[in-house]
């Protein structure tokens, strides 16, 4: 199992739209492609409160790009993700890690 680490930088009072955006556009192309989160969080205290940070699971690499490429070229989540960015940019920075769980860590 690999685990994805995202986390989105967000414009200045954007993050309720890029939250939107997961609820109701973003997920439905998650399940459409069979990426698995793990759970979403937001900064309710620390560096900065205009982060979205979330996990996904992969069973591999190659799992994470075949899925995740599918994910990005489908023509219907391009157009979805521009009209949500229509007026200005949301996300202004976007990192991303992958994790491979130690042989004692509870989530294997």
């Amino acid at each position: 199992m690999i685990v994805e680490l995202r986390i989105y930088r967000c414009a200045p009072t954007r993050l309720p739209a890029l939250l939107d955006r997961f609820r109701s556009t973003t997920l439905s192309y998650f399940q459409k492609y069979g990426i698995e989160q793990i759970g979403f969080w937001t900064t309710a205290v620390g560096e900065d409160n205009h982060a979205l940070t979330y996990l996904l699971k992969w069973e591999s690499m190659a799992q994470r790009e075949e899925r995740w490429n599918a994910f990005q070229a489908d023509p219907g989540w391009i157009a979805a993700r521009a009209e949500t960015e229509r007026e200005r940019p949301i996300v202004v920075r976007v990192e991303n890690s992958f994790l491979t769980p130690t042989d004692f860590s509870a989530l294997r």
